[in-house]
């Protein structure tokens, strides 16, 4: 696995995002994979490990989040400046190499066999809403997408109980009990291993100067959330304007995707397949093997 950062540029100057870079770099094919709202990019170290002998995939800290800067103004936390970010990304991260002389005729060599490189999206909670942003504009890069846990209607309720949590910035004394808050906070991302809890919480988390612990995301991203009442939140014209393959991940439990949503997708839009996963709500957290082999069936497919 390596590691980068791009710069992208914000209102008030320029931020690093950082990215996590696995697999062969000069494939034809480039995943990007985008986390959920208070996450970070290690929540696909998994997925990755599983992809990367087909794929280059990467997987970015969105602003605010894991080892990405935070942004000065609060207010930018939001899909407008997500999107501008990621697009910087994708520009970094589809390029064939051309540092040397050798690696410019390889590069023409690779044009010319494949082409522009694939983009394949994989986007859980809100690196899902993004990605569909994304997919529905004309001549968007991305080939194909795969949605986890999140549709084309969010309701009101699970941004009500999302909002219950987020930006409260809890301190532990202990990371122990940052983990116990962790799993109980996280509880509806279904039944993990005690090695992919500590996983997750290792790298979603912030030790600070006194000794305390906490997570490791700007408390800041909750305030475009608290500005404006919380209401459902309709994307369906974006749906309809899709067109590459799509799959839709549902946890059977899941209280942001419903189950009736996901079935009038079948119908709209790019008609994708849905796949539910039993004993999970939000989100399948891509770390079992059946979650992690139904995403890469649909991405290596010709």
């Amino acid at each position: 696995m390596r590691i980068d950062h791009v710069l992208c540029l914000d209102t008030h100057g320029f931020h690093r995002m950082h990215y996590t870079d696995s697999g062969d770099p000069a494939s034809p094919r480039v995943v990007i994979c985008v986390h959920g709202l208070t996450r970070n990019c290690r929540d696909f170290d998994f997925l990755a490990q599983a992809l990367a002998g087909e794929c280059r995939v990467v997987c970015p800290d969105l602003a605010g989040r894991g080892k990405s800067d935070w942004l000065a103004r609060k207010d930018d936390y939001g899909y407008p400046q997500y999107m501008r970010d990621v697009t910087a990304l994708l520009a970094r991260v589809t390029a064939w190499p051309v540092a040397t002389r050798w690696l410019g005729k390889l590069a023409n060599f690779l044009r010319r066999r494949y082409g522009a490189r694939s983009v394949y999206w994989v986007g859980t909670s809100m690196g899902g809403m993004l990605g569909m942003l994304l997919a529905a504009y004309p001549n968007s890069p991305i080939r194909k997408l795969v949605l986890n846990d999140i549709g084309a209607l969010i309701p009101k309720a699970a941004l009500e109980r999302i909002a219950t949590y987020v930006g409260s910035d809890p301190r532990f004394t202990t990371f122990e009990e940052l983990e116990k808050y962790v799993r109980q906070v996280s509880a509806t991302f279904g039944p993990l291993t005690d090695a992919q809890w500590h996983h997750l919480t290792l790298h979603g988390a912030r030790q600070y100067e006194d000794g305390s612990w906490g997570m490791s995301y700007d408390p800041g991203i909750a305030l475009p959330m608290r500005k404006n009442p919380l209401q459902d939140i309709d994307l369906w014209q974006c749906w309809d304007a899709i067109t590459c393959p799509t799959l839709v991940l549902r946890g059977a439990q899941s209280d942001l995707l419903l189950r009736e949503t996901a079935e009038q997708m079948r119908t709209r839009g790019p008609r994708p397949r849905v796949i539910e996963f039993a004993g999970v709500g939000h989100a399948p957290m891509l770390m079992a093997e059946d979650q992690i082999a139904a995403v890469r069936d649909f991405l290596l497919a010709e």
